[in-house]
C-alpha cells in the first residue's frame, strides 16, 4: 500500500507526541497559578463528536493537581449513563507531588451507583464516579473517559472555569457535527479571560483557554452565569429519550416536547379519578380546585431526588406515581397535572433552573438548560407556580429556589418563556413586637412575637420542623448577642393560607446589664442586632448583587429598673442611600419606660465592584448603631 509523505509525517508526529512523558510534577506549575488555588487544571480537553441526530460521543481527558481537601471537587471524575448512553471507557492515574505514578484506577474501581436517592425510584439512570483518598498533598489525577449517547438534545456546555479557587493551565473544547443538523452556539463572559476560538466552520467549533488565575469567592457575588466564561450549544435536529425532534426556538421545543415526550403520561385509574372528583365536590373556582388537589398530592406523595438530565427527561407515568406514592420533580409535577386534568383545571409542565441564586433560562437561545420541573396554572392574566416536590410549602409559594427567574412553560401550542413570581423587597417582611425588663441586678426577662412573610417566611418556617434540642440551639445562635440566654417553650404558628410564620418567644438572661459602681450599661437593641459585618475585600474583582431585598421592623417596650435614671441614651439615628434605609428611635414614655423602634430596608440590586465598599460602610454603620448602649445611674 502506498503511503504519502504527508501521511507518514503525520503518523510519526502523533507517535512522537504520544511517546513524550508529560511532567505532572506540581513544581512545574507557575507561581501565579498556585496563588489562591486549591487545585490547578493542568489540562481539560473535551472532544464532542456529533455523528448524526442520534449519535454523540464525548471524550474527556483531564489532569488536575489538588493542593488540599477543598480542591477535591475540581477533579469531577464522574459519568452518568442510562439506557440511552453507555460509558465506553473510564480510567484514572494518580501521581504524587514529584509527578511519579502511584496508582492506576480501572473501571471496576469506580463507584457505580443509582442516580436516585435511596435507589427506590424505578429508573435505569446511574453514575460512575471516582472516590479516592489521598495519602498526601499535592497530588495529580489524570482522568480519561468516553461516553456514547443517542441523546443529542443535551450538548454539555463548555465551562473552562467551573470552581472558585481553581486555576487553569489549559482547557480546550472541540465539537464536530454534520452541517445539516443546524448547530448553534452562544458565548458568555469571554471578555475578561484568555480564551481563543481556534476553529469556527459549518462543521467544527473549537476553543482553548489558558493561564486563567484562580478567583477567590467574594461575598455577594452574582451567580457563576454572570462571572465565568461558558458556551452553550445545541442542534436543531436532535434526539431526546429515543425520540427524534427538531426545534430552533422555545416555542417549537415546547410543542415538540408536549406532543412527543409528555403525551400519554397522564392517564390515571378510574378509581383515582372518582376519588378526586369526590374530593373537589361542587367547587367551581379553578384555583380553589387546584388548592384541594395540591394538598392531596402533598399528603399522598413523597419526593425522591433525581435532577433533570441525570434521571432522564421523560416523567414517570402518572399512574405509577399514583400507585407508588413517590416521584422526582418531573413525576410529581406531571402527576399533579394529571389530577388537575380530571377536574378541568389547565396546568403546564414547566422547566427551569432551581437554585438559591436566580439563574435564568436564556430567552433568546433554546437549549436544554434546566435542572428542575414545577407546575404552572393560568390565573387570569398571570400564572401560579406550584412546587410539587414539597410536602410543606404553601400553595403557590416559591421564594428562594424558583422565584424571580425566566422559565419555559410547556404548552400544547408551544413553549413560552415567562418570569416566575417576584417577591418585592417591601413584602419580604419580618416584624417584631415585644418587651423586656431590666432588673436592678442587671438580669433580663422578655417576650416577643415575630411575624415573617414573603421570602422571610421561607427562612424562618424551617424552624417548625426542628427537634427541641435543635430548636433551642437555633434560637441561642439567633440571639447570640445575649449571654446566659434561657428560653421558655417556644410556640410557632404556620399560617399557610396567608403565608405567614409567627414565633412567640419568652426568654431571660442573667447579667444582661453590666453594673459598675452606681452605673448600669446595656445594649438597647436586644433582639435584632446586625452583627454579620460585610467583609472588607481589597481589590474586589466581581460586581456584587443583593438578590433579595427585605424589610425588618421592631417595636420594643423597655421597662427600666426602679431607682435608676437615664444618664445617656443613644440619639435617634437615620441613614438612607441607594442600598436602603435604616432608622432607630427611642421614645421615653415615663421615668421607667422606653419604646425602642427600629426599621431596616435593604433593596435588591446589581452593583459594580467599586460600589461594594459603599455597601460595606453602610452596613458597618448599621451594626455600630445596633450595638449602641444606654447608661443608667442609680439614684
Amino acid at each position: 500500500m502506498k503511503v504519502t509523505s504527508f501521511s507518514l509525517l503525520f503518523f510519526l508526529l502523533i507517535n512522537f507526541v504520544t511517546a513524550q512523558k508529560i511532567d505532572y510534577s506540581s513544581a512545574t506549575i507557575a507561581d501565579n497559578l498556585k496563588e489562591n488555588a486549591n487545585a490547578v487544571v493542568r489540562l481539560n480537553q473535551i472532544d464532542i463528536i456529533i455523528a448524526s441526530q442520534r449519535s454523540m460521543t464525548i471524550k474527556t481527558q483531564r489532569a488536575i493537581t489538588v493542593f488540599n481537601e477543598k480542591g477535591k471537587s475540581a477533579i469531577d471524575a464522574v459519568e452518568r449513563y442510562n439506557k440511552n448512553s453507555s460509558i465506553k471507557n473510564i480510567e484514572a492515574i494518580v501521581y504524587d507531588a514529584s509527578g511519579s505514578e502511584i496508582k492506576k484506577i480501572k473501571r471496576k474501581d469506580f463507584k457505580d451507583e443509582s442516580a436516585v436517592a435511596q435507589g427506590t425510584l424505578v429508573s435505569d439512570s446511574r453514575y460512575l464516579y471516582l472516590e479516592y483518598t489521598p495519602i498526601s498533598y499535592p497530588y495529580t489525577i489524570v482522568y480519561n473517559s468516553e461516553l456514547e449517547t443517542s441523546t443529542t438534545a443535551f450538548i454539555p456546555r463548555w465551562m473552562p472555569v467551573s470552581n472558585f479557587n481553581t486555576s487553569v493551565e489549559k482547557s480546550s473544547m472541540s465539537v464536530t457535527y454534520p452541517n445539516a443538523l443546524g448547530f448553534e452556539k452562544k458565548e458568555f463572559n469571554f471578555s475578561n479571560h484568555a480564551i481563543e476560538k481556534t476553529t469556527d466552520t459549518d462543521t467544527q467549533l473549537s476553543y482553548v483557554a489558558s493561564a486563567i488565575l484562580a478567583q477567590k469567592p467574594e461575598d455577594y457575588s452574582p451567580s457563576y452565569d454572570h462571572i465565568f466564561p461558558r458556551v452553550m450549544m445545541r442542534v436543531e435536529y436532535f434526539n431526546l429519550e429515543g425520540v427524534d425532534g427538531n426545534a430552533k426556538n422555545w416555542q417549537e421545543y415546547g410543542k415538540w416536547f408536549s406532543d412527543k415526550i409528555l403525551s400519554g403520561t397522564t392517564a390515571l385509574p378510574e378509581e383515582t379519578k372518582s376519588k378526586i372528583k369526590l374530593l373537589v365536590g361542587t367547587e367551581k373556582n379553578p384555583i380553589q380546585k387546584a388548592k384541594i388537589i395540591y394538598n392531596f398530592v402533598q399528603k399522598k406523595c413523597r419526593y425522591i431526588s433525581v435532577q433533570v438530565g441525570i434521571g432522564g427527561f421523560k416523567p414517570m407515568l402518572a399512574a405509577d406515581v399514583d400507585r407508588l406514592g413517590y416521584g422526582d420533580c418531573k413525576a410529581l409535577s406531571n402527576y399533579t397535572r394529571a389530577l388537575l386534568n380530571v377536574v378541568d383545571v389547565p396546568s403546564y409542565y414547566t422547566e427551569l433552573y432551581g437554585d438559591k441564586d436566580k439563574i435564568d433560562m436564556d430567552p433568546d437561545f433554546f437549549s436544554i438548560q434546566g435542572n428542575h420541573v414545577i407546575l404552572c396554572i393560568p390565573n387570569k392574566e398571570k400564572y401560579i407556580f406550584l412546587e410539587c416536590t414539597s410536602q410543606d410549602d404553601p400553595f403557590g409559594y416559591q421564594a428562594n429556589f424558583t422565584d424571580d427567574r425566566n422559565v419555559v412553560i410547556i404548552k400544547p401550542e408551544g413553549g413560552e418563556i415567562v418570569r416566575t413570581k417576584i417577591y418585592e423587597d417591601e413584602g419580604n417582611v419580618k416584624s417584631t413586637i415585644g418587651n423586656y425588663t431590666i432588673a436592678e441586678n442587671g438580669n433580663f426577662t422578655g417576650s416577643l412575637t415575630m411575624v415573617s412573610e414573603g421570602s422571610q417566611y421561607d427562612t424562618k418556617v424551617k424552624v417548625s420542623n426542628l427537634q427541641p434540642v435543635e430548636k433551642e440551639r437555633y434560637y441561642k445562635h439567633y440571639w447570640g448577642t445575649i449571654n446566659n440566654l434561657k428560653l421558655a417553650p417556644i410556640t410557632v404558628t404556620n399560617d399557610k393560607e396567608n403565608v405567614r410564620f409567627t414565633e412567640n418567644v419568652q426568654l431571660s438572661a442573667a447579667n444582661y446589664g453590666t453594673i459598675s459602681g452606681t452605673k448600669m450599661m446595656f445594649v438597647i437593641n436586644a433582639f435584632n442586632q446586625s452583627v454579620d459585618n460585610v467583609k472588607r475585600i481589597r481589590n474586589r474583582k466581581n460586581p456584587f448583587q443583593i438578590q433579595r431585598g427585605f424589610m425588618h421592623t421592631d417595636e420594643i417596650e423597655i421597662n427600666l429598673p426602679t431607682g435608676f435614671t437615664v444618664e445617656f441614651s443613644p440619639p435617634n439615628f437615620e441613614l438612607k442611600n441607594k442600598f436602603g434605609e435604616y432608622k432607630t428611635e427611642i421614645i421615653k414614655t415615663d421615668t421607667t419606660k422606653l419604646i425602642f423602634k427600629r426599621s431596616i430596608f435593604i433593596q435588591k440590586g446589581y452593583y459594580s465592584n467599586v460600589e461594594y465598599d459603599e455597601y460595606r460602610i453602610f452596613m458597618e454603620q448599621v451594626s455600630k448603631n445596633d450595638n449602641a448602649k444606654i447608661i443608667l445611674t442609680k439614684i
